[in-house]
């Protein structure tokens, strides 16, 4: 599916490009407003990049847990370090690998949620601040034939921003 997204800069604009597109015959259940009084970016599926971050996170753990354990487990049977007497030593190991095993944790939580937070969402971010500051988006979904329809109509209405995407 293809996708066209254009930003306008009051409700009004976004109104009357509705109103061209509909003229045109596009189908209205083709044609999507975004923005105050209309639908909302979680509405229509905007990501969150909060969600993605969390997903990443989690997604990263699966694999960094299990191998921070084992790490710490074999660092502290390596090096012998009697890091807690009271433990003994097959104790001390275990221990050290739940020190890893929590390392693994930190790392999966700090880099999968950074990663997914700056590259998650796509463009959906800044689409996201653009409602924010009062803006509107008319996004028009259907085929080549239909976005490049779509395309021709949006320009009159001088959009801050028209970008397509291919689904």
């Amino acid at each position: 599916m293809n996708y066209l997204v254009a930003v306008l800069s009051d409700r009004i604009q976004a109104e009357d490009a509705y109103t061209a597109l509909e003229k045109a015959g596009i189908p209205t259940k083709q044609i999507s407003i975004l923005g105050k009084g209309y639908k909302s970016a979680d509405e229509f599926g905007l990501i969150k990049p909060e969600d993605e971050g969390r997903k990443n996170a989690i997604r990263m753990a699966y694999w960094l847990v299990p191998f921070g354990f084992f790490g710490g487990y074999t660092f502290d049977a390596i090096t012998s370090i009697d890091t807690f007497g009271w433990a003994g030593e097959p104790f001390n190991h275990i221990i050290g690998g739940f020190l890893g095993a929590i390392g693994g944790a930190m790392g999966s939580f700090f880099v999968g949620g950074s990663i997914g937070l700056a590259e998650g969402s796509g463009d959906a971010l800044p689409y996201r601040n653009r409602l924010n500051q009062g803006k509107y988006l008319i996004i028009v979904e259907g085929d080549q034939m239909t976005k490049n329809q779509a395309t021709r109509i949006l320009k009159v209405f001088e959009p801050e921003n028209l970008q397509g995407y291919q689904g």
